[in-house]
């Protein structure tokens, strides 16, 4: 399935149908008197955010969702029949922009959570509404309430408890392959993560959802490389894991370039607690590992974690301190492992 977190779609409700100009004429009934019907209400238009979808890509194919317009009334005091509402279908955590793409308009955060996009038109009133002792046999209908169109635009932002930021080949792919059942693609050449990714992690009997994100590098907020577009993905994340490559001869620099663009994004990422994590220590000697710790501390001015996703070396330590900065009504309780039966003959 391909990812697809943007979209732009159209939406209409339906008109409410207009009301009935009648009146009852039977045989050996002189007087009948108005009976003209009500319109039925147009159909509405509604978001709802459900369980099994992690993209935005059936908005591709189909861009126009337009409800039915409510039946007409008719005589015999009958009311037209009511449109039926359409309901958008859209992953959790999901947020509903206006045409200009800065309004929010709702933030579907919670499984089963529903919002009215646009109201279907009422219905009008037949003559029978008008009928009065001054007026018994009114000609006059109303004609139906207009449907409401509008263009909205859906920008997904995937809800995880973690979230994985460091430059290309940082290590981040692996961290999350080795720590959950997720199979990112894993190479040895740049940008091999073009679209986030989610894993389950568990640790000490709990669980917590983790997000990798594609890399970042120098300019993304400026649009270089694949730009900062995945970085609304961590946004609701508790927690942020900073990976640094231990084997880059400029680790100070990696370090700071992924600082510099958390901050051009703005205050939302920037005031989230950080784990700083040098990755890949597999890969040095004790005194070369030593000299890259201290290098990285004097870079983020705090304490600094050593971990090699490949070799699972320190990544339960990491594991713990991110399960520590996650609020405990965030966690899940790991299921227990069914134990099987014996054999019987």
């Amino acid at each position: 399935m391909k990812f697809l977190d943007f979209a732009k779609v159209y939406i209409r409700s339906g008109g409410g149908g207009g009301g009935c100009v009648s009146f009852r004429r039977e045989k050996y009934l002189e007087y009948g008197g108005p009976d003209g019907g009500d319109g039925g209400k147009g159909g509405s238009v509604w978001a709802e955010a459900v369980d099994g979808l992690n993209t935005l890509i059936d908005f591709r194919y189909q861009q126009h969702f337009f409800a039915r317009s409510g039946q007409p009334g008719m005589g015999r005091q009958r009311t037209g029949k009511d449109a039926d509402d359409i309901v958008l279908r859209v992953p959790v955590g999901t947020e509903i922009l206006d045409e200009d793409q800065e309004t929010v308009i709702a933030d579907l955060t919670e499984l089963g959570q529903r919002v009215q996009l646009a109201r279907g038109g009422n219905g009008g009133f037949g003559n029978l509404h008008f009928k009065s002792s001054t007026n018994q046999a009114p000609r006059r209908a109303n004609p139906g309430q207009e449907g409401v169109e509008r263009t909205i635009w859906l920008r997904l932002k995937l809800i995880a408890d973690v979230g994985l930021l460091g430059l290309p080949n940082a290590g981040k792919s692996t961290f999350l392959a080795a720590t959950s059942n997720a199979r990112p693609k894993i190479a040895d050449y740049p940008f091999t993560t073009l679209h986030p990714n989610l894993g389950v992690v568990g640790v000490d009997n709990v669980e917590f959802v983790v997000a990798d994100i594609p890399g970042l590098i120098d300019g993304a907020s400026e649009g270089r490389g694949l730009g900062d577009i995945f970085l609304g993905h961590v946004e609701r994340c508790s927690v942020l894991l900073h990976l640094v490559d231990g084997t880059s001869e400029t680790i100070a620099e990696d370090y700071q370039t992924i600082i510099t663009e958390i901050e051009a994004y703005g205050d939302i990422l920037g005031a989230k607690p950080r784990i700083v994590v040098l990755n890949k220590v597999d890969a040095l000697d004790d005194e070369a590992r030593a000299e890259a710790l201290a290098e990285l501390e004097e870079a983020s001015g705090g304490t600094v974690m050593a971990m090699s996703g490949v070799a699972r070396e320190g990544v339960p330590e990491v594991l713990r301190v991110l399960k520590d900065n996650i609020a405990a009504d965030k966690l899940r309780q790991k299921p227990a492992e069914d134990e099987p039966e014996p054999w019987r003959p």
